[in-house]
């Protein structure tokens, strides 16, 4: 019956038909004879239709045990023997390279892919993933903008594509894709996240904060977009309704640090020292390198009296923020307490 199974997901890998791989593959999965290639091929399909989610939750069961991945590799050099010139085939084996760590040869396969067949988003779209990954920001936009070419309704290119503008700068261009997904799909949170995020990079609050809310609506148990909500009302001077986010956000997900350091500030800012502490202390428990939150914590203490504490808590905090504005506004602050404690 294995073989059956495994004839079948290769014939409809070579048509295309990925319904058909996934549907024979979970079949497969579910049999006590089972194989790592039946998850490999749940694996494939799931990328290929766009849920990464179960894509990601099927990984370790193909490709993390050496003897699976062993097992996979050699049905794919099987294919490649058996079929070199089909173009799925070379996404598929794309799809291996890419998740064994040979990026390279990955980026080789998509190329084949698309020179067999020019119409397929899909080389394009992983081989976009692939320079994102090697920091080859301009070629990624490249690839995604050829994958929505092929299919304007190509949501997961779409997103990407606006993320990969959005991590430029260009809001310009990363806002009409969030726009086009959100014609296209009404209830994606995720697009109404970014989109709600570009708009408050460009200055435009009121109709952020319009997204966030709609987002909030379709994912309501999201502390993420909580939290977003809730710089959004900080910028806006609204830090009741901030510190109710972020509040909510901690709620959801007690370990979520930067809401726990956010409403820090907030207690501290309201005077309430012993609050503020342990809201720092909070997230420190579950991300020793916050630089806000340790910096939090000498603030704390400044305002105790205990200031030899306190001037430690500020020098780690200056170690550790990456961020060269922070770091300066770190540095500022020690300057100025250094000068009026002399």
């Amino acid at each position: 019956m294995t073989s059956l199974h495994e004839a079948a997901i290769v014939d409809a890998i070579l048509k295309g038909e990925w319904e058909k791989v996934l549907s024979e593959a979970t079949e497969w999965s579910e049999r006590s004879e089972s194989s790592p290639r039946a998850f490999f091929a749940i694996n494939i399909a799931s990328l290929i239709q766009g849920n990464f989610a179960k894509a990601w939750h099927v990984h370790g069961q193909a490709l993390e045990e050496p003897e699976d991945i062993e097992s996979v590799k050699e049905w794919v050099e099987a294919l490649q023997r058996t079929s070199p010139e089909n173009s799925n085939v070379q996404l598929v084996t794309g799809l291996f390279l890419g998740q064994s760590a040979k990026s390279e040869e990955s980026v080789a396969c998509y190329e084949k892919a698309i020179e067999l067949d020019p119409t397929s988003p899909y080389p394009h779209f992983f081989q976009a993933q692939i320079f994102q990954r090697m920091e080859r920001k301009d070629l990624a936009i490249k690839s995604y903008r050829e994958a929505v070419k092929r299919d304007s309704s190509y949501i997961a290119a779409r997103l990407n594509l606006g993320v990969a503008y959005q991590d430029q700068g260009q809001l310009e261009m990363a806002i009409p894709q969030y726009r086009e997904i959100l014609k296209l799909h009404p209830d994606d949170a995720v697009a109404h996240t970014n989109l709600g995020c570009a708009l408050a990079e460009q200055g435009k609050i009121e109709p952020a904060i319009i997204e966030y809310k709609r987002a909030l609506e379709l994912v309501p148990e999201d502390p993420e977009v909580h939290f977003a909500l809730g710089g959004i009302y900080e910028t806006k001077g609204r830090k009741d309704l901030a510190q109710r986010a972020y509040e909510e956000a901690l709620r959801l997900a007690p370990d979520f640090f930067p809401a726990a350091t956010a409403i820090g500030w907030y207690s501290l800012e309201k005077g309430r020292v012993d609050t503020a502490l342990d809201y720092f202390s909070k997230a420190l428990q579950v991300n020793p390198n916050d630089a806000s939150a340790t910096f939090g914590v000498g603030r704390v203490y400044d305002a105790k009296g205990k200031e030899e504490i306190a001037g430690d808590h500020y020098c780690r905090a200056l170690d550790l923020e990456k961020n060269a504005d922070r770091k300066s506004r770190i540095l500022n602050f020690i300057d100025r307490i250094g000068g009026g404690r002399g």
